[in-house]
């Protein structure tokens, strides 16, 4: 019998295509084991289970560096958006942004390749487990539990492959070593999705709606209806649903990948979806996060607190240095690698007004300089004028010229001790991201704090709701969980009177602000939107690095040229490695991607 070697901890595994030859777990400290032994015996059954759990990504490494292991380069989606800008051209985003990536790319640097080996290897476990659990001596209850769990996982592991690749091969049970591969084809968007939403169904059986804190990173109730929301959101979403640009698309025996008819319901469907999780977890006692009645705070310890009201499905990290180091401006011992954009930054509206400073009547002063220090220390006195007055998640979320930061004010400008200076680890944009970031983190004295990846979290779902029932009804249904979004963090009411195109932009820009630098939203909401040619084939730009040497050098306050990005029709799907493609006829590569090897 073939032995697979297993770790009774999470832990990193070796990554291999589900097609692969070999098949192995790392070894446990008591030796190797068999499927027989592991489901023979309680714990290493539910040891087995962490580790399906163990693929869940690391969503906070959105940089990779030639360091780090591969799990770390299959998130390059916020540095692929018109969020961020990496400062190190290592990262596989900076690729995706001038357009030089490729099927053929190859190695731990790779994300075409990596991703879809990563959550193949999750889909795998997930399947043993699946066939297997009913084998161990766990109670009933328990066993029934843990398959829901595992349904879940597979589900998700799923969507994180569909969401890239678009039509992807289910794999629903698992695959023989000796195995044809050659029985693998894509399956169709509508397949795929029923697939995902009968897995999250399943799980929902079993699941509880909550669980004890510390078993904070379990998936309940709420993670599988989470789930099916956004899978039923993307479902009804322009890209999926009727997309004639794919009409061509086709396996071989000239079955259709993307249904050319737009069906209008499935935006009811998914708006049934998320008002239900909706109900369901305000009913679990889940809540939008507050904390101290402060709207900086109540949206920046979202992310800190792990043990908040609002998160539906996360992952706890623990200390993760590598994430303060990459996100800390260097002045404080970090690589300053994560650089928010102009872009964004210009994006945040005004708090008193709600309007975009681009609106001569929202009060937005571009020059000058703050002769008072916000009374809540959001900013200090002397900050920029275009930087006061702003949407409170901007000062949650952004690290700006002159903001006070770990005890001293950042200094972003040139010859600053967090600026250009010829240094490799600089910020290419003026900004660092203070989201997720520990405010108490101390890289020098080794001085770290608790990480966790939220994955899905009530927030996200009332955006998804009122996208859906706008889209389906109008936006009478949808003021209400916007306005509640923007009243968490002291924002007005949006206006009265809007018409479902004038929601359709308010609620994009709600998602834009609410959800920046979170699990690649940005990046997937304007491939489903069909607008990726809006926010990647674009200029980008930041504050004059090149310059400055105060706070107050108005040489830096300057909107400067950081990138020009490419953009093309193939991008709005990955393509799948070219060397699956080779071993595998029935494996079509996606359009635009054809190269030479398989023509």
């Amino acid at each position: 019998m073939k032995r697979i070697l297993f770790k009774l901890f999470l832990s990193t595994l070796i990554v291999l295509s589900f097609s692969s030859c070999e098949d192995y777990l790392e070894q446990t400290p008591d030796g190797e084991l068999t499927l027989d032994e592991v489901f023979a015996d309680r714990e290493y059954t539910r040891n087995f289970l962490y580790n399906v759990y163990s693929f869940c990504p690391d969503e906070l490494m959105m940089a990779w560096h030639s360091w780090m292991p591969l799990e770390f380069n299959i998130t390059p989606f916020i540095g692929a958006a018109d969020e961020m800008d990496y400062s190190w051209t290592e990262s596989y985003s900076n690729l995706m942004n001038n357009g030089s990536w490729s099927p053929n790319d190859r190695g731990t640097w790779s994300s075409v390749s990596n991703i879809w080996y990563w959550y193949y290897q999750g889909i795998r476990r997930a399947n043993q487990f699946i066939e297997n659990v009913d084998r161990s001596p766990a109670s009933v209850p328990e066993k029934e539990t843990w398959k829901a769990e595992a349904y879940f996982l597979r589900a998700f592991y799923h969507f994180m492959l569909f969401r890239v690749y678009g039509p992807i091969p289910i794999v629903n049970h698992t695959v023989a070593v000796d195995a044809e591969f050659q029985a693998f084809t894509r399956s169709s968007i509508d397949d795929i999705i029923q697939f995902i939403v009968e897995d999250c169904d399943r799980a929902t059986v079993a699941l509880e709606p909550t669980l004890d804190a510390n078993q904070l990173g379990r998936a309940t109730r709420l993670s599988a209806l989470a789930l099916k929301s956004r899978v039923l959101l993307y479902a009804a979403s322009d890209f999926y649903n009727g997309n004639t640009d794919y009409a061509d698309f086709k396996d071989k025996n000239g079955n259709l990948f993307f249904t050319q008819t737009r069906d209008h319901s499935k935006w009811a469907v998914a708006a049934q979806a998320a008002q239900k999780c909706i109900n369901e977890a305000l009913s679990a006692g889940k809540k939008l996060y507050t904390k101290n009645n402060d709207p900086v705070q109540s949206y920046q310890y979202l992310f800190l607190d792990a043990e908040n009201q609002e998160s539906l499905f996360q992952k706890m990290i623990g200390y993760n240095d590598r994430f303060e180091e990459l996100v800390t401006p260097r002045g404080y011992g970090g690589w300053s690698g994560l650089g928010p954009t102009q872009n964004i930054i210009d994006d945040y509206e005004m708090q008193a007004t709600g309007k975009p400073i681009t609106d001569n009547t929202s009060g937005y002063i571009e020059t000058g300089y703050a002769t008072a220090a916000h009374p809540q220390g959001w900013y200090p006195n002397g900050t920029r004028n275009m930087y006061v007055g702003r949407d409170p998640r901007f000062y949650a979320s952004i690290l700006f010229n002159g903001q006070n930061w770990r005890g001293r004010r950042v200094e972003l400008f040139r010859t600053g001790k967090d600026g250009y200076a010829n240094a490799r680890d600089y910020s290419t944009t003026g900004y660092n991201l203070k989201k997720y970031a520990g405010p108490d983190v101390n890289i020098t004295q080794g001085i770290w704090a608790q990480k966790f990846c939220m994955y899905f979290r009530l927030g996200e779902i009332y955006l998804n709701y009122a996208e859906a029932i706008n889209e389906a009804e109008g936006p009478d249904k949808a003021y209400w969980y916007i306005n509640e979004i923007r009243h968490r963090v002291g924002m007005p009411d949006l206006p009265t009177g809007l018409n479902q195109e004038q929601m359709r932009e308010k609620i994009r820009h709600e998602r834009r602000i609410e959800l920046a630098f979170e699990d690649g939203h940005r990046y997937f909401d304007t491939h489903r939107w069909k607008i990726a040619e809006q926010s990647e084939g674009i200029k980008i730009y930041g504050m004059n690095i090149s310059r400055g040497s105060s706070f107050t050098d108005n040489q830096f306050y300057v909107r400067t040229l950081v990138e020009k990005r490419v953009f093309e029709n193939k991008h709005y799907l990955f393509p799948i490695p070219q060397h699956e493609i080779n071993k595998n006829e029935n494996l079509k590569q996606a359009p635009g991607w054809i190269t030479e090897t398989n023509e």
